[in-house]
């Protein structure tokens, strides 16, 4: 299975511009999944609106997916005021994930999540998670009971702290053997996150970098797993 991370220039609470952007992404990369940052689709605006599963604004991206035989997870706010993960393929948008361990501010607005998110995709088992998820070893051991292949995050560092999900996903991919997919945030954002760290990355079960891009935005890299 043909894996991507995906780092796409983010237009803060800009749904439709960041969707076409996430389409670009899908397009080049011609991934059977691509897995983008936290809150991709509108940036860690943590009081920005709930993007819903049948949002207009989300077609382009949908479109992207059926042309190129995708599942893209994309991050947004979702009902129930959670950080979520969307599946989009090229049938629609499904909330997959919510993510279940908030940081800092989040819990002024977003609730967490209760139950791990898997997706089977051609046979393979993708679990989900979005950045502190990350760092709670519960977390991760919880997703790997449920028999999975691939820990699939989306997640936003500061740049002084890129070691933090290289580290991390080391530790997941070793522990639990196996494949590691990390998309992170590049550029500037809400929450203060002027400079993010980008570096997005996938870890093999052996903890070895497979592949990995630098930290410009607009930037993906992809894998062949095997």
């Amino acid at each position: 299975m043909r894996l991507a991370v995906a780092q796409p220039p983010c237009v803060p609470l800009d749904v439709a511009a960041n969707a076409r952007a996430h389409a670009d992404a899908v397009r080049a990369a011609r991934a059977r999944v691509v897995v983008f940052p936290e809150l991709s689709l509108t940036g860690y605006e943590v009081q920005g609106p709930v993007v819903s599963v049948d949002d207009p604004r989300l077609a382009p991206l949908v479109d992207a997916c059926a042309e190129a035989g995708t599942l893209a997870l994309a991050g947004a706010p979702v009902a129930g005021d959670h950080i979520g993960v969307l599946a989009v393929t090229g049938d629609g948008v499904t909330v997959a994930y919510r993510k279940m361990w908030l940081g800092g501010a989040e819990a002024q607005r977003f609730r967490p999540g209760d139950t791990p998110g898997v997706l089977e995709v051609d046979g393979w088992r993708v679990g989900l998670a979005v950045c502190k998820d990350t760092g709670v070893a519960a977390h991760a051991q919880r997703t790997a009971a449920l028999g999975i292949d691939v820990y699939a995050a989306g997640v936003l560092e500061f740049a002084r702290d890129a070691a933090v999900p290289d580290e991390r996903a080391q530790r997941i991919a070793t522990t639990h053997r196996v494949w590691v997919a990390v998309a992170s945030f590049a550029g500037s954002t809400g929450g203060g996150y002027t400079e993010a760290a980008g570096r997005s990355a996938i870890w093999t079960p052996q903890g070895d970098v497979a592949a990995r891009v630098n930290t410009a935005p607009g930037e993906w890299t992809a894998t062949t797993l095997h």
